[in-house]
Order: C-alpha cells, then structure tokens, then sequence
C-alpha cells in the first residue's frame, strides 16, 4: 500500500494512517536517483516513509526498471500493504529523483497499527487486500508482456503499400516508442529482436517489415 494524504488511485489511497511519521526522532536518509528503494518478492526489515521525491514504481529487468506502473511521490508509506498484510513487495521502487526517506522497523510499525481502534484495523486490512490484488492485476498486466504491446503497437502502425507488403515506418525515437510502451528502450530493443528471430518482423532500420501480421495478432491477443 502506497499511503499518502492524496486522492485514490492505483499508487495514492486515502491515508488510514496518520500522514505524519509516528517516530519523529528518526534520522532521514537520502537516497540518490536511480537507487533501488524496494525489491520485488523481498520482505524488508523496515516500512520506508518518503518524506519528499519522486518514487518509479515496476518490474526491474537486472538493473533496470524495464517495466514502468507509475510514480508517487512523497509524503507516503512506500510499501505499507506488505507490512499490513505480510507479504512481500509485488513492485520495485527506484528513486527517479533524490528521495528522503526514514525508515521504521517492521514490528515496531506492526505495534503502531496494532494500536489503532479494532474498527480501523479492519478496514486497514480490507484496503490492504483490495490495494494488493489492484497491484498483482497491474503487474500481470504489464507482464501481459512487453512482446504483447509491442507487437499490438505494430499493428496499430502498419500501413500496406501498392505491393501489399504491410510495414511500419519508425519516425519516433525508440525511447519514445518504448515510454509509450511502458518499458525500457534497452527491453524494446530486445523485443524487437525476439520477434525477428521467431520471423514474425525483418529489418532492422527505420523500417520494419511485418512478415506475419497473422502471428503478431495471435502474440497481441487481438
């Protein structure tokens, strides 16, 4: 759970808990841009609260953040429903700005949730899973992979010439191909080189040439 004082949607919910840091004793931390502030699947010691910055949200390809949700920005909890709910954290977080953050360690964050009215727990963990399921149907979806959406890109570029070969002329840069995307130039490129070599694409200029637009549909789910 993403928590700030914002308005919902999939990264800002209605704070349930209070927007202010309950330890204001704590030191803050900087972390610098392109730091990773949370792994997928990992079960951190601490709740991170982001103080200020500008936070990516995705799928990290090694280094990379490959595939991007979205971004939120601080005051927030960064990754609350994993501490709420036990769970590990479904996205990866990296810092696209400096970032100020302070750290609580999980139990003490537990006993402060503990804390609050029974009444409030149970909506706090009703928000939690609702937030959580939000996330994985998010994830899934980007999954839905990056070949998917390239490949329904392509087809929604096309254009057939007098001879009836069907291709796409590239006028864009491929980083900006690939934010339309939502995914890293460096994955683009390797997208596109995986639909070569299964000959669903050829060329590899400005031009690329849709060899079986009947397998893209298939790859595209369209």
């Amino acid at each position: 759970m993403f928590l700030n004082a914002g308005g919902a949607n999939p990264w800002h919910i209605q704070a349930m808990l209070s927007a202010q840091f309950p330890d204001p004793a704590a030191e803050s931390a900087i972390s610098h841009q392109g730091e990773v502030l949370l792994r997928r699947g990992a079960t951190p010691a601490w709740v991170t609260y982001v103080d200020s910055g500008r936070v990516s949200l995705g799928l990290m390809d090694g280094q990379v953040l490959a595939h991007r949700l979205g971004a939120v920005e601080g005051p927030l909890w960064l990754e609350a429903t994993c501490a709420v709910l036990a769970l590990p954290s479904a996205v990866d977080a990296v810092a696209e700005t400096e970032v100020r953050v302070r750290r609580m360690p999980l139990p003490a964050f537990r006993n402060w949730v503990s804390s609050l009215p029974a009444a409030a727990q149970v909506v706090l963990h009703d928000v939690a899973i609702a937030h959580r399921q939000q996330t994985e149907m998010a994830v899934s979806r980007l999954a839905k992979d990056a070949e998917a959406r390239c490949a329904e890109w392509l087809l929604a570029h096309a254009q057939t010439s007098a001879q009836g070969s069907v291709a796409v002329q590239l006028n864009q840069r491929k980083r900006l191909i690939a934010a339309q995307l939502g995914i890293a130039p460096e994955t683009l490129s390797r997208v596109l080189r995986h639909l070569r070599e299964r000959s669903l694409i050829s060329g590899s200029g400005r031009v690329v040439n849709l060899v079986d637009p009947g397998g893209l549909r298939s790859l595209a789910g369209v």
